[in-house]
């Protein structure tokens, strides 16, 4: 009889584990067969793939969650100024994500590829870009510059070989930015996984394969202490106070392109471009100056956050005071973690199919800073989400006598939508917002 006493408090117990663990709770599961959507140069109409977006299962083990996903996020990707492809493709991805991070006592480099994967499935890749000055190996091209003009509004893009869309920085819109950094981006463009908000702990957007959480940009003054004031949270590398590149940052001598001159890349697809070589362009321009910012060298810290009051160490997407990225973007030089995770697992164990019917998959409406504007507007209003929303919303257009004018929907894992007041008479009207259980209403004044 104790026996199976014991079995049985032990299943309650790995079943609780299961439901509260927040690396198998906040993927961001597709159930209604939503799919990717795309926009292509010039045209502001949102294209729908046949690929279903976001991740379409979620199984664990005592260890390990594996995630299915295709990669495609549900936020509108695109326009790609570069590249060869227009929109994500599926990349049938199985993430292998450890459930009992270890620190580890041999620390494995961050290195090319796939490093981290957020919570809609799609991945996340280093600073570099994979090349290097003169192919020396020495001078590693920053992704972020040389690539800048390829990414669309949410800083995302799809690779040149297997169209794995994904990101080298922070997954959230330019627009919202206070300096904008891709000129293709308009209020009809921007979106993505989240909005850096300063008054609110930054979301949990994603797992490192070892297993550590990555949080957006804004987190506790003091790192163990949830109650004191909510503050954005700093790398501490730097750029170097340089005049030449004729030393790496630890010392060794190394001739990279001087800060003035115009350099040759060799393109992915064989072609070249002329780009200036400023400060910044190269990842051995930076330095990491330990307690310069709030983070270590791996960019995280051990903390407590919303999702784990006891404490975890964590990355972070670290920004400047206007939301723009900044070095090292997601993750530092190396993982604080054991390694042990993938992007494409093989699952050779017994797992537990987890659904999102066994959590309530409800919008908090009142924490996810849901906004409405402009307002007055005699075009568009724009409807938008600083956390990632874990469900669909339906959104609701109402004149003063209760008819619905015009509906929408602002769909899981993005941030915004719009609806088109242009062909509506001028007067007061009221949005309604609601995930099914829950609503809010905003109002709004149409001019014409």
């Amino acid at each position: 009889m104790k026996s199976k006493l014991f079995l049985l408090l032990l299943i309650v117990s790995y079943t609780t584990f299961a439901q509260t663990n927040p690396a198998i709770l906040t993927w961001l599961q597709n159930t209604n067969n939503t799919t990717g959507r795309y926009y292509l140069t010039g045209n502001p109409t949102p294209i729908n793939t046949t690929t279903n977006a976001n991740v379409q299962l979620v199984q664990y083990s005592t260890n390990f969650v594996y995630v299915k996903a295709t990669g495609v996020p549900t936020f509108v990707t695109g326009p790609f100024a570069t590249g060869p492809v227009s929109t994500a493709l599926n990349n049938n991805y199985v993430l292998k994500i450890p459930l009992n991070p270890v620190v580890a006592t041999t620390k494995t480099a961050v290195g090319n590829g796939a490093i981290a994967a957020f919570i809609n499935g799609t991945v996340a890749y280093r600073p570099g870009d994979g090349m290097s000055y003169n192919n020396s190996d020495k001078w590693h091209s920053n992704a972020v510059y040389f690539e800048n003009k390829g990414f669309d509004c949410a800083h995302g893009h799809p690779g040149p070989m297997t169209s794995d869309y994904h990101h080298h920085q922070n997954p959230s819109a330019f627009n919202i930015e206070t300096v904008p950094t891709s000129s293709i981006c308009n209020i009809y463009l921007a979106d993505g996984l989240y909005i850096p908000n300063a008054t609110t702990h930054g979301p949990l957007i994603g797992f490192a394969p070892d297993g550590f959480p990555i949080y957006g940009a804004y987190g506790y003054t003091n790192p163990l202490d949830a109650s004191t004031p909510i503050k954005r949270i700093t790398s501490s590398y730097r750029l170097r106070n340089i005049t030449a590149r004729t030393t790496l940052p630890d010392g060794t001598s190394a001739v990279g392109p001087t800060l003035t001159q115009m350099i040759q890349i060799a393109g992915t697809t064989g072609t070249s471009n002329q780009l200036q070589a400023v400060l910044g362009a190269y990842l051995e321009d930076f330095e990491y100056v330990p307690g310069l910012g709030d983070l270590d060298e791996n960019n995280g810290r051990f903390c407590k956050t919303p999702e784990y009051p006891n404490g975890i160490y964590c990355y972070f997407a670290t920004v400047d005071a206007t939301n723009k990225p900044v070095y090292p973007y997601l993750l530092g030089k190396y993982y604080q973690g054991v390694v042990l995770g993938t992007t494409h697992a093989t699952i050779s164990e017994t797992v537990t199919t987890y659904t999102p019917a066994l959590y309530s998959a409800n919008n908090n409406l009142d924490q996810i800073g849901l906004s409405l504007f402009p307002n007055p507007s005699s075009d568009i209003a724009v409807i938008q989400s600083y956390s990632p929303v874990v469900s669909d919303l339906k959104i609701e257009l109402f004149d003063s006598n209760g008819k619905l004018i015009l509906e929408d929907t602002l769909k899981q894992g993005s941030t915004m939508c719009y609806l088109n007041l242009e062909t509506v008479y001028a007067g007061m009207y009221f949005v309604k917002i609601s995930d099914g259980k829950n609503s809010i209403t905003k109002k709004v004044i149409v001019l014409h």
